[in-house]
Order: structure tokens, then C-alpha cells, then sequence
């Protein structure tokens, strides 16, 4: 469940909280709205289906507002702006080629483009702060990252008259980017509720090519960092947060952590043979049972959106000519905990970008993306799966199989399989590949 309805609903109270801190000029509103714009224009407004899209800017940009009364740094009327012009701006990179945005892109288009400049210089801003309080937020803050972050910082100190001479003043600038991207990092957690939150989790994964296996598991280490890491400046944020919004953060934290649990004992059951795997092939009378079409729903409903294929999906399952392959637990009866299902490539609306020679030709079958129950990923159901999967082409005497796949698993398949692109998709870098079957 999410707090923010749409676009629109997340904009007024932004604006509701510019009022309350007296920076609601016309040029920081057509800041805000050129944000929504931009972002919308370049292909990540709310459709895009990765974690740096607009509803995150502007949950980063509302909570920086809500929480400046925090009790870490003193954060005064001139800071608020600048603080909600680098929360409005943070992660914009068009051209990202991942989903992370790369902050020296970020910055390289703040200073380029000639609207947001005469904005930020119409609001009595300095470019130069702006740019450090961003470049704080880079994440990881360790090693290499850090290191590379802090020779920009340091040159954009020299670049300020506010700063130049100012040591004191620079460590203020500091602590107020210590303060945004534990913002950046907190906000839409604390917006929403677990579905949210695992929402985002998915998107973050298959926008960063993550395999489905380390969501929880990165989500784990995420927070586990976050609270041990970042306690300073955590607890007085979150402790002048709404009760609601603190409990949606904790909540979050114990589910994830709680659902680690549960994979750690499923994956100790598979390695000491308590569980096994079993890849089936159901009958008809069973595919006809509402009760298994229902289960494998829900199991394909937790996919990344992307890879949902769920229109006509109770009758595709009744399909005598959809290959299904099930995995269950220890028998052919046990319970299912994953999928794999397909047909003939003709009978799928796949991306518009995708122009595939064997599509009319018949001879193709596409594999849906393979679906297992969470937890349960990692453990080789899928690719037994798949195996299976491939063994009913061949008694269907289709040639090729073409499907979706993360782009190192399709060159991992390159010389087992002889697999080739089709066509290759950032910044998701889940592509369309083809092999002989």
C-alpha cells in the first residue's frame, strides 16, 4: 500500500511543506515542477519499472522537508533550500545505462541545463553546495566511492565563495549531506507498507540485474547496515517522523529480516535432503483444477511487474498446447513452489522493440519468465525446470526457444547451448535470447 495516490498528491504536499518553511517562491514550485517533467519526458516517470524513477525523488524530496526539525544538525531556512533542491535533483541521470544513477552524470546535467541553472541562480542558490550535498549521496559511502566523491567535494568547496575559506562552514555542508542520504535511503520505507517495500526491493533487484535469490538477502544487509552504520543520524530523523511512518520502517525491517529466516531453514532442509525438489509434469485434470491455477497466480504474482505474464493466464493454464512444469516439494503431490510455462511464440505480445525472424514461422516456442516461491530460489528448482521445460519442445518439435533472461546467465549459455542475443535491453540488462531446442 502506498502513501502517495499519484504524482499530483506527493507534488501538493510537497508544496504544503514549502509553505511551512517559507520557500514556496514561484521559481522553488517550477523547480519542483520541471523535476516531474524531466523525469517524465526521459522515460522514468511512475511507468518506469526501476527504483530511481520519479516517485522516488519526490518521496526523498517530501521526507528532507518533513525532517529537518531532527536534533543531529541544526538545519536553517537557507539550508532547507538548498536541501530541497539537491533532494529534487539527486539521482536524475537520463542517459544511465544502469539503473543506479551515476553521480557525475547527475551533476554534469545540473550544470548543462540552462533552465534548472537560471532557476537555481533566480533562487539564490549556490550551484556548488547543491552539488556537494549529491555527491554525499553516494552509496556506498566507503572505499573507492568515497575517496572519488570527496576529490569532487573538495573541488567544488574551492569553487564557492560561501565555502572557499570557510572549514566550519564546510563540515556544516557536510552533516547536511549526511542527513540527505540517510533521508535518501530511509524515505520510502517509511511511505508505505511491507507490499511497498518489497515492491521496491523487486524493482531494485531486476532494475539492477540482481539474481531473484539475493532480494532478501541484499534487503537483509541493506538495513543491517543502515541501523548499524548510520545510528547517529537515524534515530533523530526517524524519531520526529509521523508514529506511522516509524512503524512502516520497523515493519519493513523485521518481515525482511524474518523472510531471511525463512529461506536460511529452507535452503539448511534442501542441503541436508528434508526437502527435495521435484520437477513435474501436470495433467490436464490438474491443470483444470481452479485451485492450481490460483497457486501458480500467486506464485507468478511475485515476479518483478516486468516479468508478469498475466493476461489470459487461467486459460492459458487450461491450454492443452501451454507446456507446464511444476516443482514441488518431495513428491508429485507436494506442494508447488514454482513454474515454468510457455507456448508458441505467435501467441505472445512481447516489447515493441523486439523484432524476432521466426515470429509467423511457427517454430518457436517462447518460455515465460520462470517463476519460483520466495525462498525457495537458488536451489537449481529452475533449471531443472527448464530442463524439463525444453524436453516437451522437443516432443513438440519446435526448433528454437526464445525467452527473457538476466544478460550474464545468457552468456554464461552462450557455449553450453549455443544461445544468442535478439535483442538486449538497458539499464535493466534483462534480454531477449534465443536457442535451438
Amino acid at each position: 500500500m502506498q502513501l502517495f495516490a499519484n504524482t499530483q498528491k506527493i507534488r501538493d504536499d510537497i508544496i504544503d511543506l514549502m509553505i511551512q518553511h517559507e520557500i514556496s517562491n514561484d521559481e522553488f514550485v517550477e523547480m519542483l515542477d520541471y523535476t516531474i517533467d524531466l523525469f517524465e519526458s526521459k522515460g522514468l516517470g511512475r511507468e518506469y519499472y526501476g527504483y530511481h524513477n520519479i516517485n522516488h525523488e519526490l518521496e526523498v524530496t517530501y521526507c528532507t522537508l518533513l525532517g529537518t526539525s531532527q536534533n543531529k544538525v541544526e538545519i536553517k531556512n537557507e539550508d532547507i533550500k538548498h536541501l530541497y533542491a539537491a533532494a529534487l535533483f539527486h539521482d536524475f541521470d537520463p542517459e544511465k545505462s544502469v539503473d543506479k544513477p551515476h553521480e557525475e552524470n547527475v551533476l554534469k546535467f545540473i550544470e548543462s541545463d540552462k533552465k534548472l541553472s537560471q532557476l537555481i541562480k533566480d533562487a539564490g542558490l549556490d550551484i556548488e553546495i547543491i552539488k556537494v550535498l549529491i555527491l554525499r549521496t553516494t552509496y556506498p559511502w566507503v572505499g573507492e566511492l568515497k575517496e572519488n566523491a570527496e576529490e569532487k567535494i573538495k573541488d567544488c568547496f574551492r569553487n564557492s565563495d560561501k565555502t572557499r575559506n570557510d572549514i566550519q562552514y564546510q563540515k556544516h555542508i557536510m552533516d547536511l549531506g549526511w542527513y540527505l542520504t540517510v533521508i535518501d535511503r530511509i524515505s520510502g520505507y517509511a511511505l508505505g507498507d511491507f507490499s511497498k517495500a518489497m515492491e521496491m526491493a523487486k524493482m531494485n533487484a531486476h532494475a539492477l540485474a540482481w539474481r531473484p535469490s539475493l532480494i532478501v538477502r541484499n534487503a537483509v544487509g541493506y538495513f543491517e547496515d543502515l541501523l548499524n552504520n548510520e545510528t547517529e543520524m537515524i534515530k533523530p530523523i526517524l524519531k520526529i517522523l509521523p508514529n506511522h511512518m516509524r512503524k512502516n520502517f520497523f515493519d519493513t525491517v523485521l518481515s525482511f529480516m524474518k523472510i531471511r529466516q525463512q529461506e536460511i531453514t529452507i535452503q539448511a532442509d534442501c542441503a541436508y535432503q528434508n526437502v527435495k525438489l521435484i520437477p513435474t509434469i501436470e495433467s490436464m485434470t490438474t491443470r483444470n483444477d481452479p485451485e492450481f491455477i490460483q497457486t501458480l497466480k500467486e506464485i507468478m504474482l511475485e515476479l518483478p511487474r516486468p516479468l508478469q505474464f498475466s493476461e489470459n493466464f487461467e486459460n492459458s493454464v487450461r491450454d492443452p498446447e501451454v507446456i507446464i512444469t511444476t516443482l514441488r516439494i518431495n513428491s508429485k503431490d507436494g506442494e508447488i513452489v514454482g513454474y515454468a510455462k510457455g507456448g508458441s511464440l505467435e501467441n505472445y505480445k512481447l516489447r515493441d522493440e523486439i523484432r524476432d525472424e521466426n515470429y509467423g514461422l511457427s517454430n518457436t516456442v517462447f518460455l515465460e519468465p520462470i517463476a519460483v516461491k520466495m525462498g525457495f530460489w537458488g536451489l537449481k528448482g529452475g533449471s531443472e525446470m527448464r530442463h524439463m521445460f525444453i524436453m516437451q519442445c522437443q516432443s513438440k518439435r519446435f526448433r528454437f526457444l526464445t525467452s527473457f533472461a538476466l544478460r550474464q546467465v545468457i552468456n554464461a549459455r552462450i557455449e553450453k547451448e549455443k544461445a544468442e542475443f535478439v535483442q538486449q535491453f538497458d539499464p535493466e540488462r534483462w534480454d531477449y535470447y534465443r536457442i535451438q531446442v
